[in-house]
């Protein structure tokens, strides 16, 4: 009785040339030149070279994986002050309710509610008490004598009612001990003004212009 014939396998890493140990014949350049990055030359299994290959395929997969999330991340990341409009000064500021009335304009007279925050959300100072809801409205000429240059910025143009939130560079936050708003109290007033040589967020309610 004949035996079936034998199915005749590609060796997938075929060697430069053929040998005893190696009986595959030689293949295109191109197919060498990938048998030896994997180190697949005679001498070194089969076996080995596939999961040399499949290690590389599932780091290849990861790598395109995070390329495409990174851009998704980044984005998710971003603080929301992309969305505020900058001014000549460095001032980030943002309207969250437009007011009513005319609006501020240097040399004005106001009284208006702020809460002051770092950059990183930590609280700093309000004139609103948390607890309480009370406030301790501020009323300050909107000039560069008493003021901090970019809160002054801030106030300009709002209208009785509005409220803005505001990233202030330190360039034109409490660059003078004397500048104001800051509070009376002696610990609040240490703490916001220890927090003077770095950028501060204000959030801003226009109460009446006078």
């Amino acid at each position: 009785m004949e035996s079936a014939p034998q199915p005749k396998f590609t060796n997938p890493f075929p060697c430069a040339s053929p040998s005893p140990r190696c009986p595959y014949p030689p293949e295109s350049k191109a197919i060498r030149s990938t048998c030896r990055g994997f180190r697949a030359v005679c001498g070194v299994s089969r076996r080995r070279a596939v999961s040399e290959m499949a290690l590389l395929g599932a780091a290849t997969s990861c790598l395109n994986l995070l390329a495409a999330t990174m851009p998704v991340q980044a984005a998710m990341l971003e603080p929301d002050v992309i969305r505020y409009r900058k001014l000549d000064s460095g001032v980030k500021l943002e309207d969250v309710v437009d007011g009513e009335g005319p609006e501020a304009r240097e040399g004005d007279l106001v009284q208006f509610n702020y809460v002051c925050r770092r950059a990183n959300g930590y609280f700093v100072h309000s004139t609103v008490n948390q607890f309480s809801g009370e406030s301790k409205p501020v009323t300050l000429p909107l000039d560069g004598q008493e003021m901090i240059r970019g809160l002054k910025e801030v106030l300009i143009g709002m209208r009785a009612g509005g409220k803005r939130r505001a990233l202030i560079p330190p360039e034109v936050g409490y660059i003078d001990e004397s500048l104001q708003p800051v509070p009376e109290e002696f610990g609040p007033r240490r703490s916001l003004l220890s927090h003077a040589k770095e950028p501060l967020v204000f959030e801003v309610q226009l109460l009446k212009v006078l």
